[in-house]
């Protein structure tokens, strides 16, 4: 329990081959079922402060109450999964933090200090995201999102498929561009 931010809700991985890494957490972890959009639609997304282009694919799952990411980076547009991967890295590269209250969150994490590395929105206003500029070790990353919409149902959802799966339909796709 982060005595700033609460409770760890998503790990996030920054791959380079989404589907192998969903077909690890499947076959070799026993995770799903995963929830994979090719291409996510970002409303914006923002790299130190510029406007960018980033394409990603993203995959989700929940072991347990714990959320599990896959992101792979699908153009060379600026966004801390370039840089992570950049540096020779691939794997566990941030650790997010869900609020409904994103906004407070959001300024309470500036007054202290932090900076923002990349920040986005998906679906609305209620589906903010962003990344602290915390990655002085790789994995530690910091990302907080807005769960106060669509979003927090969505991965409530996920959460529901996990429990009791039986290992059918391990990859899910959900439309996107």
């Amino acid at each position: 329990m982060s005595r700033i931010f609460g409770g760890v809700a998503q790990n996030g991985y920054v791959v380079r081959d989404i589907r192998a890494a969903m077909d690890h957490w499947i076959n070799v972890m026993g995770v799903g079922p995963w929830y994979y959009m090719d291409r996510v639609k970002t409303d914006y997304f923002r790299h130190r402060g510029k406007d960018s282009d980033v394409e990603m694919s993203i995959a989700l799952a929940n072991s347990g109450d714990l959320q599990i990411e896959l992101i792979q980076q699908r153009n060379d547009a600026p966004s801390m999964y370039k840089e992570f991967l950049d540096a020779g890295r691939e794997g566990l590269q941030h650790m997010s933090y869900w609020s409904r209250d994103y906004q407070s969150l959001y300024d309470r994490a500036l007054s202290l200090g932090y900076k923002v590395g990349h920040e986005g929105q998906i679906g609305g206003e209620q589906g903010r995201f962003a990344y602290f500029d915390t990655q002085f070790h790789p994995g530690t990353v910091i990302e907080i999102s807005d769960i106060s919409g669509t979003k927090g149902a969505f991965f409530e959802r996920i959460r529901q498929a996990a429990i009791g799966w039986d290992g059918s339909r391990a990859i899910r796709e959900v439309g996107g561009r």
